[in-house]
């Protein structure tokens, strides 16, 4: 019982930090995306892709990767140097690297001493991966449609026609 009354508690520290670092994720996404420069015609379904790439993976490097490639396809991503798609690569880090989500990951693990913080410690990382995807997610979308950035939509009822008009109803025949 001693283990898992453990095991719980470490669990439940995790999640705390985590919960803590949600300010972070939501400004950080939310930075990147605000700098519209930074990247071309990109849509929500696009980076909604890059989300389910996240939830469907144990590995910080397959995102990166996918990322990669999608930016190889076309430059909605943007690309070099301060694009959308280096800005959220250098957001993921890796090993060793300060500032980014790997960082944060690893300071809330050093916080629970108790956990195993190799075990922990991805596992951390890919939380706060798909979190701060899945904050950018709804943030485009805001972007792209809260600000009134998309096209109206028409507002004139379609012309009606025979077959749309609705016929009255007779009574029984008799």
């Amino acid at each position: 019982m001693p283990e898992t009354r453990t095991a719980s508690k470490v669990a439940l520290n995790i999640q705390q930090g985590i919960l803590q670092a949600e300010d972070e994720l939501v400004t950080r996404i939310q930075q990147a995306l605000d700098d519209r420069k930074s990247y071309g015609d990109l849509e929500p379904a696009q980076f909604r892709n890059l989300v389910r790439v996240a939830g469907t993976t144990e590995s910080a490097e397959v995102v990166k990767n996918f990322l990669r490639y999608q930016v190889g396809r076309d430059r909605k991503w943007g690309s070099g140097k301060g694009s959308l798609a280096e800005t959220i690569i250098q957001d993921i880090g890796s090993h060793g690297v300060q500032g980014s989500l790997w960082a944060t990951a690893q300071e809330i693990v050093e916080e629970v001493p108790e956990s195993s913080q190799n075990k922990e410690l991805k596992r951390v990382w890919m939380e706060l991966i798909r979190r701060y995807l899945g904050y950018g997610a709804r943030h485009l979308i805001y972007l792209n449609k809260g600000q009134g950035n998309e096209p109206e939509a028409k507002t004139n009822p379609p012309k009606s026609s025979q077959s749309n008009k609705i016929k009255p109803l007779s009574g029984p025949k008799k």
